[in-house]
């Protein structure tokens, strides 16, 4: 397992529970030291992200230094999470890489991605485990033993 200076913990955004079970997997393959953390919704990941709601106490869990956000999600989407992610006091964004992923095929989706300020990448699904070590190689400085 590699440790990385930054990203202690990913946050997987996406309303289908396969695919956070699956993309889980593929960061464990991918041989990353980090605690992921999987949401449904905007609004969880909102809170966990502030530590609001009930992620109140969670303080020992490390917050994300990767998102990996879904677009479409039924009620709050993809991008209902970049307006309210904006929105947020720096100290809870600090250096996190916002990655989004998406099944569309709609070009109109990947422009918009890449206006965004915020996010970095834009990938389609699923994520394989050479994405995410390019992806974290680039972003982020190995720590060594």
């Amino acid at each position: 397992m590699k440790k990385y200076q930054g990203l202690e913990g990913i946050l997987l955004i996406d309303d289908d529970l396969p695919t956070n079970f699956i993309h889980k997997k593929v960061i464990e393959k991918a041989s990353i030291e980090a605690v992921v953390k999987s949401v449904t919704n905007v609004e969880e990941a909102l809170d966990f992200i502030t530590y609001s709601g009930i992620y109140e106490d969670t303080s020992d869990i490390p917050r994300p230094g990767l998102i990996f956000l879904d677009i479409n999600m039924p009620g709050l989407n993809g991008w209902d999470f970049m307006d309210a992610y904006r929105q947020l006091d720096k100290r809870f964004k600090a250096t996190a890489v916002i990655i989004m992923l998406t099944t569309s095929l709609d070009p109109d989706n990947k422009e918009l991605a890449l206006i965004d300020k915020e996010v970095v990448v834009f990938l389609n699904k699923p994520l394989k485990p050479e994405m995410v070590t390019t992806l974290v190689n680039s972003y982020f400085k190995e720590i060594s033993d």
